[in-house]
C-alpha cells in the first residue's frame, strides 16, 4: 500500500514515511491510494477473534510495509491489560434496544486518543528503526484537551523521540490542564498559549511549512513530525474500533450479519468520524454518519449548506476537545467526495487560508449529504442530555458524548429513521466532574470544592471509582509551567530543544 497527499496526486510514499513525516511537504495529508475491502470470510473469522486480533487484520492491509511479526508485536505492547483497564479494550455498553454506546476510555488517560497514541509511538519507532532514520524526531502536537495528554503518556521516554505539546490557556478543563502539567518524562515538554485551540493549532502548522525552521533543526540532528490526527498513523488504528464494534454487535446478536446500522460520532476535527468512514468504505454496513459538535457549529452549517466559513464566534463550552472551527481532517473526506481532484482540494484550502471561507460544487455536496447528517447541541441541551441519560437509562457520560446523544435523539425525531446506532463515547465523565456534577445534581457549594473534592461528589452520587490515574494527580506536582503567544511559539520550540545554545 502506497500513499499520496491530499495536495499533490503523483507523489507516493510507504507507509513508514507518511508515519515519520506526518504531513506532506505542501502541506497536503496523506491518504492511501486506494481503500482496501475486508473480505466476507474474514469479518466472520472476528467474531472469535479479539481486539489485538482484530487490529492485526485490520492494519495490515494499510500498513504492508510493517511485518507480520512487527506488526503483531507492536499491537500487542500498545493494547493490554496494563494499559486499558477493559479486557474489550473497546467494550460497548446496550442502553435499550436500538442505542450502543462504544467506550473508547479505557485507557490510560481515559480518553479516545489512547486508542490510536498508544500505538502510534510504537508505529513511528518500528519505521525509524526499520528505515534506518538517523535524525531525532520532534513531535509537535496542538491539543483541545485530550490528544496532549494521550500523547505525552504514549511517547514519553520512547528513544529517538522528543514530544512537545501546546494547549490553549484556559480553554482545557481542569482536569485535563492538570494530566498535562503533571506529566512526567525526560522527553516530554508542555506549554499553556494564549488564545484558542485554532490558535494553538494554527501556530504549530507554521512552524512545520517555515522552512528555515525545519534546516536549522535537520542541521542539528532533528526533523519533526505530528502526533495529531494529520498523522495517518494516529487516524488508521481509529478504523479498528468501528470494524471491532461491528464484530461485537454481531456477537453479542445485536445485530444480523449485514444489517445496516448508523454511527454517531462528537467531534470537533473530523479524525474520529472520518475514520468510521472509511471502515464504511471497507464493507463495514454503515448507514448514516451522524456529525453532532456543540456550539462550535461549523461542521453542521457545512454539512447542511456546503459553506465552510470561520468568520464566527468562538465558544468555550464544557466540550473543550470540540471547540475547534477549522477542521483538519475534513480536507481528507473532501479529497475523497471531489474525486481525488488535487487542484480543486488546494483551491479550496488556499481559499480558506486567504479568506476563511470556502464552498464546494453542487455534486460534492450532494456526495457529502449523502452519507453525514449534521446537527449541534448547545450548553444547555448538553447538560439536558447527560440529566436525561442518566436518570432514564442509568448511564453516566461526559459532556462530549452528550453532545452526540443530543444530536442522536434529534435526529431520530427529524428523520424519522430507527436503525440501530452505535454512540461513540469519547471520554471518561470524570474528566469532567464538575460539568456532569451539575447536569445530573445541583450542587449549591461546588463552586466551594476543589477539582478533587467534585470527582469524589460524582463518584459517590453515581457509585463508581474514580478512575485511578485521576484519582493519584493531587499527589503530583506540577512540573511544566510555560505559557507562550501564538507568534512565540517557535521560539519556545527552539527553547525546549536548546536550538539557540
Amino acid at each position: 500500500m502506497l500513499y499520496l497527499s491530499t495536495r499533490d496526486n503523483d507523489l507516493r510514499k510507504n507507509s513508514m514515511d507518511v508515519i515519520k513525516e506526518g504531513i506532506s511537504l505542501e502541506g497536503g495529508l496523506f491518504v492511501p491510494e486506494f481503500v482496501p475491502m475486508i473480505k466476507e470470510h474474514t469479518l466472520m473469522d472476528m467474531v472469535e477473534m479479539d481486539y489485538r486480533e482484530r487490529a492485526i487484520e485490520v492494519l495490515s492491509l494499510y500498513l504492508t510495509d510493517f511485518n507480520h511479526t512487527l506488526l503483531k508485536d507492536i499491537i500487542n505492547s500498545s493494547y493490554n491489560n496494563i494499559s486499558f483497564d477493559s479486557a474489550q479494550i473497546a467494550p460497548i455498553v446496550s442502553v435499550g434496544d436500538n442505542l450502543h454506546i462504544l467506550e473508547l476510555w479505557h485507557g490510560p488517560t481515559y480518553a479516545f486518543k489512547d486508542m490510536a497514541l498508544q500505538i502510534l509511538p510504537r508505529l513511528m519507532s518500528g519505521s525509524v528503526s526499520a528505515t534506518g532514520e538517523s535524525k531525532e524526531l520532534v513531535i509537535l502536537v496542538a491539543t483541545s484537551g485530550d490528544t496532549g495528554k494521550a500523547a505525552l503518556e504514549g511517547f514519553k521516554d520512547v528513544a529517538g523521540i522528543q514530544i512537545i505539546v501546546f494547549y490553549p490557556e484556559g480553554g482545557v478543563s481542569p482536569i485535563q490542564r492538570l494530566q498535562m502539567v503533571t506529566q512526567e518524562g525526560k522527553n516530554v515538554h508542555v506549554a499553556a498559549v494564549e488564545g484558542n485551540f485554532d490558535d494553538t493549532q494554527s501556530g504549530v502548522k507554521q512552524i512545520f511549512a517555515n522552512e528555515d525552521f525545519i534546516r536549522n533543526l535537520a542541521e542539528k540532528g532533528k526533523r519533526f513530525s505530528s502526533a495529531n490526527s494529520i498523522n495517518w498513523g494516529r487516524l488508521v488504528p481509529q478504523i479498528v474500533y468501528y470494524v471491532s464494534a461491528y464484530i461485537d454487535l454481531i456477537k453479542a446478536k445485536s445485530i444480523e450479519y449485514g444489517e445496516e446500522f448508523n454511527v454517531v460520532v462528537p467531534t470537533g476535527n473530523f479524525g474520529n468520524i472520518l475514520a468510521a468512514y472509511y471502515a464504511k468504505k471497507m464493507g463495514i454496513p454503515i448507514g448514516r454518519l451522524i456529525c453532532a459538535s456543540n456550539s462550535n457549529n461549523i461542521l453542521t452549517d457545512f454539512i447542511n449548506t456546503g459553506v465552510y466559513d470561520v468568520r464566527r464566534n468562538f465558544y468555550k463550552t464544557m466540550s473543550p476537545s470540540m471547540d475547534i472551527l477549522i477542521s483538519s481532517n475534513l480536507e481528507r473526506l473532501l479529497f475523497e467526495l471531489c474525486g481525488r481532484n488535487d487542484e480543486q482540494l488546494k483551491d479550496w484550502m488556499c481559499s480558506l487560508n486567504e479568506t476563511g471561507i470556502y464552498k464546494v460544487d453542487e455534486q460534492t455536496l450532494k456526495e457529502l449529504q449523502s452519507i453525514f447528517w449534521g446537527g449541534f447541541a448547545d450548553e444547555e441541551e448538553t447538560s439536558k442530555a447527560i440529566r436525561n441519560t442518566y436518570n432514564d437509562l442509568n448511564y453516566i457520560m461526559d459532556p462530549h458524548t452528550a453532545v452526540g446523544k443530543y444530536v442522536y435523539d434529534e435526529y431520530r425525531t427529524r428523520t424519522g429513521d430507527r436503525r440501530k446506532t452505535l454512540l461513540v463515547s469519547t471520554a471518561s465523565p470524570f474528566k469532567f466532574p464538575g460539568d456532569v456534577l451539575k447536569a445530573i445534581r445541583v450542587e449549591k457549594s461546588l463552586e466551594e470544592m476543589d477539582d478533587f473534592q467534585v470527582l469524589e461528589s460524582l463518584s459517590s452520587i453515581v457509585g463508581q471509582p474514580i478512575p485511578a490515574g485521576l484519582a493519584n494527580l493531587k499527589e503530583k506536582a506540577e512540573v511544566h509551567k510555560t505559557l507562550t503567544t501564538k507568534g512565540m511559539m517557535g521560539n519556545t520550540v527552539k527553547e525546549f530543544l536548546g536550538l539557540d545554545e
